[in-house]
């Protein structure tokens, strides 16, 4: 084989790997779990090794640096710098590796994906993918079924497509609706393939409808108005763009009138909207107000990568109960995590790459004095990409979809393949790979590989171990042997340390002859995942609860108070604390713990309902002075 017939088979290769990313992590649930992610990571690998290889076997193949990438680069080493500076490493880490894989992503496509038969391939692959899932999505919401795969979501009367959250379907959704619609309109494909388009867009916008995601709805109206505004300013598109508003319009009313408003959900969402914005509202407030207490506390640098779900209790003043795991808000989420030098980063590289739209729009904008009809398929990717991101933008305010990793990589592939367009537009953001710049190139590349692996098999190995510690039917020793082999494969997780914990702690609290031992190896466990994750309060508890098991409540105290601070509006955190004043007879304090856990939350608080009635019996018994309970109660 010629070197030029290798480096096009390795070109096409790449293109695959990219591809089978973009195909597989919607299907897989957004890519969301552990094991799913890690396809990703292995596939994104094989990108990077076809990488190394192409420029081993092509010495004169160019490299192609625009502006975006010294963006890309620079978050990419504040990323690296931001780790070893986290205060809880693990999190910091899985996430300072999405980053990193997303960067080489970003550039292996800029530099690889270069002919312009790719982005029409990846497009049309993605919007037929889309469309089929969406009729998948139509399915679920005609049956009322709430099964993805083995799963199910817990959004019942919601369709989510493969994926858990509609919300994050909806974006997935938006980002591509665009392109369909642009490549409909002003693409240079067969008859064929335009009608397949026109049903394809007609599925995708069946299937964002039964998302319910208000959210995904706005933004994906901007993004497709956005579409036909361009087209509209062109005298050879005009006509075909006004007409497709007037389709929208009418077919849109025709479906909402006819058939959406008399389902439930409609009505519980839409027909009575000002209530559930306002619900909506108030359920996301909290989530913004301490994201944003995080920024204003760690201005410059952030609380840490990932961390605002963990140092989320400490600055919930408006007692949310649920884990919220991100801020709804990527903007605010953003500046929570990485503070205002993350901010800045990616506020520069979104200028960036708005005046390098600038550039495209004027190569790629067809002449409109020209004969024949203006299709062109670079036209039609730049209006429906950029589009596609304009909707993802949108609905960032309000969601945290660009940590779901399948719409974070299609954010990803869209933003490179756009930005390589300027590649047609001037030669300066070209050059030839010099020995020592091929060099260190394929040394990072080789790094990559080597670092993602062992993380990945890593990751993998305390996975299983973990999902086998899952059987209920195990006793607590025999799942806590499980989780501590786990332990030993990724040392650094909190959550394992602390779950180790409490199976010991539950196994002590159920009596015999080694109570004593097996309560001091809980609080082994639980000391080092205080270590771990130092802002933890279940940590304290559970330390707290052993002691108090031990006859030691005197030590216990500090413990429990330092519990308190970490979780303040915690309802489960302040019942605990009752609970260790009745162990330590102190009935009046623990009436006040109870009866404040009963107002964080009164429906779920299996701890007030277990211990309210003897309190009360107690405090009535020392107050009359006759016996209310039965004796040894």
């Amino acid at each position: 084989m010629s070197i030029e017939g290798l480096d096009r088979f390795l070109e096409r290769a790449i293109l695959g790997l990219v591809l089978a990313i973009l195909v597989f992590a919607p299907l897989a649930m957004g890519a969301a779990g552990v094991r799913e992610f890690l396809v990703v990571q292995v596939l994104t690998m094989g990108v990077m090794f076809l990488w190394g290889l192409r420029m081993l076997g092509s010495p004169k193949l160019k490299f192609f640096w625009p502006p975006l990438s010294w963006i890309v680069l620079a978050f990419a080493l504040y990323a690296l710098a931001r780790y070893w500076t986290a205060p809880i490493e693990y999190v910091a880490r899985l996430e300072m590796i999405q980053t990193l894989l997303f960067a080489f992503l970003f550039f292996a496509t800029t530099n690889n994906l270069t002919s312009r038969g790719s982005a029409e391939i990846i497009s049309l692959t993605l919007v037929f993918l889309a469309a089929a899932i969406s009729c998948f999505a139509v399915w679920q919401f005609m049956t009322h079924s709430s099964r993805v795969w083995d799963v199910y979501s817990p959004y019942h009367g919601r369709a989510t497509g493969t994926y858990i959250s509609p919300n994050n379907f909806s974006c997935f959704l938006e980002m591509l609706l665009p392109l369909a619609l642009a490549y409909l309109l002003t693409g240079r494909v067969k008859p064929m393939t335009r009608v397949f388009l026109g049903y394809a867009a007609l599925a995708m916008g069946a299937g964002l409808a039964v998302t319910f995601s208000r959210g995904g709805w706005v933004a994906a109206a901007i993004g497709v108005f956005a579409v036909l505004a361009v087209l509209i300013c062109h005298s050879k598109h005009r006509i075909p763009a006004l007409v497709m508003l007037a389709i929208l319009l009418g077919a849109g009313t025709i479906f909402v009138t006819s058939y959406l408003s008399s389902t439930l959900i409609y009505v519980q969402r839409v027909s009575d909207s000002s209530s559930t914005v306002s619900s909506d509202l108030e359920l996301r407030r909290p989530l913004w107000k301490a994201a944003e207490e995080m920024w204003m506390d760690h201005f410059w640098f952030g609380v840490g990568p990932a961390h605002y779900d963990y140092r989320f209790r400490q600055y919930n003043a408006d007692r949310v109960e649920a884990r919220p795991d991100r801020a709804h808000n990527d903007y605010l989420n953003l500046l929570a995590d990485w503070g205002t030098v993350g901010g800045i980063i990616i506020a520069a590289g979104m200028a960036i790459f708005a005046a390098g739209l600038l550039k495209i729009w004027k190569a790629v904008w067809p002449a409109e004095n020209e004969l024949g009809r203006g299709m062109s398929n670079r036209f039609a990717f730049f209006v429906g990409g950029s589009a596609g991101l304009l909707a993802l933008a949108a609905h960032s305010v309000v969601d945290f979809n660009l940590h779901i990793p399948a719409n974070a990589v299609l954010g990803v592939v869209l933003l490179a393949l756009l930005t390589g367009q300027l590649r047609n537009i001037t030669p300066s953001y070209q050059a030839e790979f010099r020995a020592p710049a091929r060099l260190g190139l394929m040394v990072a590349l080789a790094a990559g590989i080597f670092y993602f692996g062992w993380q990945g098999s890593r990751r993998l190995q305390e996975s299983s171990w973990i999902e086998r510690a899952q059987n209920p039917n195990l006793t607590f020793l025999d799942a806590a042997t499980l989780l501590e082999k786990g332990f030993a494969a990724e040392p650094k997780d909190f959550e394992t340390a602390y779950r180790i914990g409490e199976l010991y702690r539950q196994q002590s609290f159920l009596g015999g002859s080694d109570y004593e031992s097996t309560a001091q190896t809980a609080m082994d466990w639980y000391g080092r995942a205080m270590t771990l994750d130092p802002f933890d309060g279940y940590d304290d508890l559970g330390y707290g609860m052993c002691l108090d098991w031990l006859c030691r409540s005197d030590e216990a105290e500090p413990f429990y108070s330092r519990a308190e601070a970490l979780d303040p509006n915690g309802y489960f955190t302040v019942a605990n604390i009752g609970w260790h004043y009745i162990q330590t007879g102190d009935y009046a304090a623990a009436r006040v713990w109870l009866e404040r856990s009963y107002l964080l939350e009164p429906n779920k608080n299996t701890i007030f309902v277990s211990y309210w009635d003897m309190v009360q019996a107690k405090l009535t018994e020392r107050a009359s002075g006759r016996p209310v309970l039965p004796a040894g109660f």
